[in-house]
């Protein structure tokens, strides 16, 4: 293993994805250097090349064998059997850094490598990735969930810090929830746009972005600026008949083009949406009561409820 510089590692990146090549970069452009990457694909092969451009493409025992700091940027589901089975062989040096980039996993998915004497981090950027240099520009507007032991703590936040970004302590039994809660936000956000669109696109809207996008981002800004306080709309006002119209809508919608998941979808929110508004005063118990009702009748035999 390299001699350890003051400030300054050989990291060796295990997975050129969108993510790994990206916080590659980014711990380059922080004077660390990039000793080795491996990447399997054509895609990642081109992502390394225009990312990390002069760093050697190395399978992965001779990146661990050359990096002070490995940085493992696999899927959640791949990274601990790629952690345990490396152990296996002997791979993992003591005193060696190893960061992973799952949001699911804390560090007691990193045992078999620091039952071998390495540390163990959890970095995970909350962000979604392109996989190219705009993302160096938006890791300034980025959190990452840090897990670490107490004793080695500010190393990852240390590295969070040189990447641009502000790290986020998560304790390790709440990775999970942590990483639901971004994946709520992000992915399921994705769905909804996906499916107004759509739903748009069969009203005769050619640009369903165009009146989606200005809506959105401020919906989203609000809610983030005011929590629940930004909510409206006819759930939170206590228009009933405006459910009813939209429900008998998604219905209709439904039966013509056989999908179920839009009328499902806006029936769960609108009765997670009918809750919280009730909780916080906005509707009386009878209104409540009216929307849910409306939102669990089966108003026609063909309604799979």
């Amino acid at each position: 293993m390299n001699s350890v510089r003051p400030g300054r590692l050989g990291i060796g990146v295990i997975g050129a994805g969108k993510v790994g090549a990206v916080l590659g970069a980014a711990l380059r452009a922080a004077q660390h250097a990039v000793v080795g990457v491996s990447a399997v694909s054509e895609a990642s092969r081109e992502r390394a090349e225009m990312l990390l451009p002069g760093v050697p493409v190395l399978e992965i025992p001779e990146i661990i064998e050359r990096a002070e700091l490995v940085l493992l940027a696999v899927p959640d589901d791949a990274l601990p059997e790629l952690v345990a089975g490396l152990a296996e062989t002997g791979a993992w040096q003591p005193g060696q850094l190893v960061a992973h980039t799952s949001g699911r996993h804390g560090v007691s998915v990193l045992a078999p490598a620091q039952a071998k004497g390495a540390i163990g981090l959890a970095i995970h950027p909350a962000m979604t990735f392109t996989g190219m240099s705009l993302d160096l520009t938006r890791l300034t507007d980025c959190a990452f969930g840090v897990t670490a032991a107490r004793t080695v703590l500010p190393i990852a936040q240390a590295l969070v810090v040189e990447m641009g970004a502000e790290p986020i302590v998560i304790e390790e039994q709440d990775r999970p929830l942590y990483h639901a809660a971004l994946a709520h936000a992000s992915n399921h956000l994705v769905t909804i746009a996906a499916q107004s669109a759509q739903m748009l696109s069969s009203a005769g809207v050619d640009q369903p972005e165009r009146l989606l996008g200005p809506l959105m981002r401020a919906s989203l800004e609000n809610a983030l600026a005011s929590g629940e306080g930004a909510l409206t709309g006819p759930v939170a006002r206590g228009d009933a008949g405006t459910v009813r119209v939209h429900r008998e809508a998604l219905l209709g919608y439904e039966l013509e083009h056989g999908s179920t998941d839009i009328r499902q979808a806006y029936e769960e929110l609108a009765r997670a949406t009918a809750k919280r508004a009730f909780e916080r005063g906005l509707l009386k118990d009878a209104q409540a009561t009216e929307i849910l009702d409306i939102l669990s009748t089966r108003s026609t035999p063909e309604d799979p409820q």
